[in-house]
């Protein structure tokens, strides 16, 4: 049997490294606990946490895109402004609530809705 303490810790970081960086740093924690854990609801947990950033990446590369794009329209920048915001708002409120489900249930792998999955 795996330690419960370690999977909440490993699970948890994976998730919340985001809060860390949201450069490689978010995706680079995810891919050591990947590699180094044998435990396989931490690497579950780890690919989860990598398919999400990499899904924030591409939805603010495609609003920054936007942005710089129509960014000199004032009705787009009026549109995607509180688009920006909803998706920052989802973005930390996702991530809160993956802790959340990984405190209180360590031994099932939080699922992200709506995202796409490389891994």
């Amino acid at each position: 049997m795996y330690d419960t303490d370690k999977r909440k810790l490993l699970s948890a970081l994976s998730h919340g490294a985001i809060f860390l960086s949201t450069t490689l740093v978010s995706v680079g924690i995810p891919i050591a606990i990947l590699f180094v854990s044998d435990d396989p609801v931490v690497k579950e947990n780890a690919k989860e946490s990598i398919n999400f950033h990499f899904n924030v990446w591409l939805y603010g590369g495609i609003l920054g895109a936007l942005f710089f794009l129509f960014g000199w329209l004032v009705l787009p920048l009026l549109l995607l402004g509180p688009l920006a915001g909803l998706g920052y708002i989802l973005h930390w409120g996702l991530t809160i609530w993956a802790l959340i489900k990984v405190f209180s249930n360590p031994d099932i792998p939080f699922r992200y809705p709506y995202i796409f999955r490389v891994f």
